[in-house]
């Protein structure tokens, strides 16, 4: 692992000392959680962006979907 050095404000350093006292870990494991956590969410953003503008540029024609109704329907008990 590398060290480095980040500046926080008061408030939010005093906020990231009780979440890590909350999930009983320190300070800097819960820094490496919350930045692995937002890249993660980074990258659905970009996947999800992709995802639309895919379908933007092929939008769902009226009915298409409807053969898939019952695949996708609660069997009956």
């Amino acid at each position: 692992m590398e060290t480095i050095q980040i500046v926080l404000d008061k408030e939010l350093l005093k906020a990231a000392d009780r979440a890590a006292r909350h999930t009983r870990q320190n300070r800097s494991a819960l820094v490496r959680d919350a930045l692995r956590e937002h890249i993660r969410l980074l990258a659905t953003r970009v996947l999800e962006q992709r995802d639309r503008e895919g379908y933007s540029r092929q939008p769902q024609e009226h009915g298409e979907s409807l053969p898939w109704e019952a695949e996708a329907a609660w069997p009956e008990k």
